[in-house]
């Protein structure tokens, strides 16, 4: 994307948001992001902008196919197929995530212009993630020798369905998107990584294991480390939000886990990660006692 004039920011957001193809919307959103940290764009925080229901959003390919959560198939990360499963799945939360990211910036107008900048950047580095999980997708070989690509797996829609959800309530949306979905993935990561290096290390009578499974392991090393970021941004709007409005945050946060019908987190949590992505104590000690 070539960046010669001025532009909107958050306009901009939403024309990325919209992209079908995943390699493009990558594209354009580190392009974006470029531009921004170059002072190219310009931020109007104000204007409320408007979408028509054509096209909808978000912008996605056509598959993979959508299913119920619950109908989605568990596959052993022991055997290849059950492992490029694994890995289309993480692509998968990826993919969502550039486009949760994505649909704060432009949607939520009067926030200050750090706000659209810390989205942005969130965009920017997912699409990172899911550039380097598909990369490796891309070197896992099908049953008939193609390489798997993202949309060979059904996945579900979880993710967008609760950004649908909050579309009209931002501090809804900082509360139940980057701070309870997203923030689920510093709790499962080291549950995964551990399966993978059992996955990956030799047997007993010394059979080598599966070298693709120590890749994945590392590539999560990076994704954690950068969703603890992500997950202290939504804390600190959240935390600012309800600071501006007089709300008491882990109040608040309980009745809109109930209004949203969102998913009851369950332990274990990674509490050295949620800490340094911003839980207090206080709300460490919620989580535990409310799931």
């Amino acid at each position: 994307m070539h960046v010669n004039t001025p532009a909107c920011l958050r306009q901009q957001a939403l024309n990325a948001l919209l992209l079908t193809d995943p390699a493009t919307k990558c594209e354009q959103v580190t392009a974006l992001f470029n531009a921004c940290e170059a002072d190219l764009v310009h931020i109007d925080t104000q204007t409320t902008l408007m979408h028509a229901s054509q096209p909808p959003l978000p912008g996605r390919p056509e598959r993979p196919e959508l299913i119920d959560p619950a109908h989605v198939p568990t596959r052993s990360p022991f055997t290849l197929e059950g492992r490029a499963a694994l890995l289309h799945a993480i692509c998968h939360i990826e993919f969502n995530a550039i486009n949760l990211a994505l649909d704060a910036v432009w949607r939520f107008g009067g926030m200050p212009e750090p706000f659209y900048r810390d989205w942005l950047r969130v965009a920017a580095e997912e699409a990172y993630h899911f550039t380097l999980l598909h990369d490796h997708l891309r070197t896992l070989a099908a049953p008939q020798g193609t390489p798997y690509r993202y949309g060979d797996f059904p996945a579900h829609d979880g993710l967008w369905a609760m950004c649908e959800k909050t579309a009209l309530d931002i501090t809804a949306r900082m509360a139940l998107v980057p701070r309870t979905l997203e923030a689920r993935g510093l709790d499962a990561t080291p549950l995964i990584q551990a399966k993978l290096r059992k996955v990956g290390a030799p047997n007993a009578k010394g059979v080598s294991g599966a070298p693709d499974a120590l890749v994945l392991c590392d590539l999560l090393d990076i994704i954690l480390r950068d969703e603890v970021g992500h997950v202290a941004i939504g804390n600190h709007w959240y935390g600012w939000l309800c600071q501006c409005q007089g709300l008491d945050p882990i109040a608040h946060y309980r009745e809109l886990v109930i209004r949203h019908q969102a998913p009851r987190l369950r332990p274990p949590f990674n509490e050295a990660a949620r800490k340094r992505a911003g839980f207090s104590d206080a709300e460490l000690a919620y989580l535990l006692t409310a799931g």
